[in-house]
């Protein structure tokens, strides 16, 4: 039988997602987007791609496995309502679709391809094409950890919308200058002396926005590698971004010192499952045929 319409309406026929037409959001369904084509230079050598280094534990029906340190970013989209979460990695992550084919939550994980490190925004707008007009999309990082858990849930907005956290080093990472009142007004791109003492850690924003957002880039040739570039001059353009302060922890497992910092954190967290470090070896992966 033959589907008439757009791509992303044949994907959701195909996936047997029936429309609840009187909804602002005919599906229901909330896109999960995930960039993991970056190759970790800063912590390498690793025996494994950076998102699936472990970091505590999780319970499962054989009892307790390594928690890789991308699970808790999908928790934490599951736990705002997403129902599809798209990896987009690198020619050379194929262990990581070894892993999550393994895994409880793997049936809801599906991938797109980037071919050359591109950057941020390149990785990103690979996906954009599979999400849903007026649908929240969610765009985090897979190798943070951050806290409260519920924030997505609490950031979905008819705007893009930053979740920012407190930085010791925002010179490190995009800094968020606001006015005060949830407005965006500049970031600072690993900027040296930053004036914003707070960074975005994770984006919610609905899929027109996204798909607003993608041409914007790639009208003006696609030269942006920086997210914060490209939302300075979206801002610029006169497009509105708003935020909040709603984060209070933020780690970037990417680095060596974040990552002894996230085990830290994660043992000091009440009712955490742990163990030392030495004993965090992330489950056997099938050998590469």
């Amino acid at each position: 039988m033959k589907i008439r319409g757009s791509g992303i309406k044949q994907f959701h026929v195909c996936a047997g997602i029936k429309p609840c037409r009187e909804r602002a959001n005919p599906y229901q369904i909330v896109l999960g987007i995930i960039p993991a084509a970056g190759r970790g230079i800063r912590i390498q050598p690793l025996g494994c791609s950076k998102e699936l280094l472990p970091v505590g534990f999780r319970e499962g029906a054989e009892g307790q496995r390594p928690k890789a340190v991308s699970e808790y970013l999908i928790e934490r989209m599951l736990r705002a309502g997403a129902d599809r979460l798209c990896f987009v990695i690198g020619p050379e992550k194929t262990d990581m679709v070894r892993y999550y084919a393994r895994h409880p939550l793997g049936e809801k994980i599906f991938y797109r391809l980037q071919p050359e490190p591109l950057g941020l925004c390149d990785a990103i707008f690979r996906a954009a094409p599979l999400a849903w007009e007026r649908e929240p999309v969610l765009i985090g990082l897979p190798d943070t950890l951050w806290w409260p858990e519920d924030l997505y849930a609490r950031a979905i907005r008819p705007t893009p919308h930053l979740i920012t956290f407190p930085s010791s080093h925002p010179e490190d990472f995009d800094a968020v200058e606001s006015d005060g009142e949830g407005r965006v007004m500049r970031i600072e791109v690993k900027k040296p002396g930053a004036r914003g003492r707070r960074i975005w850690g994770a984006i919610t924003l609905p899929g027109h926005k996204l798909h607003k957002c993608r041409r914007f880039w790639l009208e003006h040739g696609g030269r942006e590698a920086y997210l914060g570039d490209l939302w300075n001059r979206w801002m610029e353009a006169g497009q509105a971004i708003s935020c909040d302060q709603a984060g209070e922890t933020y780690m970037d497992v990417g680095t060596l010192e974040g990552y002894h910092e996230a085990l830290s954190e994660l043992k000091s967290q009440p009712g955490h499952v742990f163990r030392p470090a030495q004993e965090n070896q992330p489950e056997a992966l099938p050998a590469a045929s």
